[in-house]
């Protein structure tokens, strides 16, 4: 098992409302008046009040290479990363301090830039890993990437019970747009899409830290992870020329009522648990569309996803970043010993991740 010892985070500089970005939406999209407004809606219906990103409104305006703002995404990924990690480590619910060099995995998580060394290498060399730290990139998971990351977490731990591991998720979604994309889905990313970077901490179950926890951690007790077949189209990236064009599909809250719920409902059975049974979802909040599909589909009451929707009105969705977001909304809550929640996240493949947390 793997426990979370805690979550820092690090939130961009730049903030905007979501009437803002409307507005900046119908400067760079050429559609006539009445296609524009016909769209436009998407932001209304978002339910997302603001979000963060690394640049200015006015860097949106103007046209970039794929070299510009894949330097910008090294750039500001490690510098944030660096936030997220110093955070997560003075949080730690420990009364003994847990620094860089008891770490003995460094997981670096992201779809959002490119980098060959990886960027764990590069924080590596800005704070005293040690230099036999194992490391594990992982690229290309998309909005799944922060429960993936938690389960490979989780097996590696499981096979290495003294260690500790931190787990990182940087998604800079914000760098990724192009101005000359005037494809319908790359105006619905602008309606969701803001930046996000967030870093986990976690124990083995024989870790010598686990002694000196201060309260009750929530404990990863199982996982389980299912990829649709032919099913490669629904989102993700078609990597052009000048960069990243977003693929985006309608159909996604319609495949939370069938791959999702036929995926839960065989974990729980696994598990041998009921819906009633779980405590709350600890769900990545792709949109506002997709959380009422998750609701709808288990009749599951809102005061269980309350924190997935917290996150999504205040940050939007940030892609592999966002269930880390709403997991320390959780660790702050205080939950009482013996509750358990489902953290489950989907993305790109199409896939499904599920993890089985309980506070102990």
């Amino acid at each position: 098992m793997a426990i979370i010892c805690s979550v820092g985070k690090a939130v961009p500089t730049y903030e905007l409302e979501q009437n803002s970005v409307k507005d900046l939406v119908k400067g760079l999209f050429s559609y006539s008046n009445r296609e524009i407004n016909r769209l436009l809606p998407v932001f209304d219906h978002s339910a997302i009040k603001t979000r963060q990103f690394v640049v200015s409104e006015k860097w949106f305006m103007e046209e970039h290479s794929f070299e510009e703002r894949n330097s910008l995404y090294h750039l500001n990924a490690i510098q944030y990363t660096l936030q997220a990690m110093d955070e997560c480590l003075n949080e730690a619910n420990s009364r003994e301090s847990i620094a860089y060099e008891d770490i003995d995995l460094l997981v670096f998580v992201s779809s959002t830039g490119v980098s060959t060394p990886s960027i764990d290498t590069f924080l590596m060399n800005e704070r005293p890993f040690r230099p036999d730290v194992e490391r594990m990139p992982l690229w290309g998971l998309g909005c799944a990437g922060g429960a993936i990351g938690l389960s490979r977490v989780f097996n590696w731990l499981k096979a290495n019970p003294t260690k500790t591991a931190i787990l990182v998720n940087c998604e800079i979604c914000s760098l990724t747009f192009q101005k000359s994309d005037q494809k319908k889905s790359n105006l619905i990313g602008t309606a969701l899409f803001g930046d996000g970077i967030s870093s986990v901490l976690l124990l083995g179950d024989h870790s010598r830290f686990r002694e000196h926890l201060t309260k009750p951690s929530p404990r990863i007790k199982n996982y389980s992870s299912y990829t649709k077949k032919n099913s490669t189209e629904i989102m993700g990236w078609k990597i052009i020329d000048s960069g990243f064009e977003v693929i985006f599909s309608k159909s996604i809250p319609a495949l939370v009522k069938t791959v999702w719920k036929e995926h839960m409902e065989h974990f729980l059975k696994q598990e041998e648990l009921t819906i009633d049974e779980v405590d709350g979802f600890i769900a990545h909040p792709g949109g506002k569309k997709v959380l009422e599909a998750m609701m709808e589909v288990f009749d599951i009451p809102l005061d269980k996803l309350e924190y997935s929707y917290q996150i999504l009105q205040n940050h939007g969705n940030m892609s592999s970043a966002t269930v880390q977001y709403v997991l320390q909304r959780w660790l702050a809550s205080d939950v009482e010993r013996g509750k358990k929640a489902l953290l489950t996240a989907l993305g790109p493949g199409f896939s499904s991740e599920i993890l089985l947390v309980e506070w102990n």
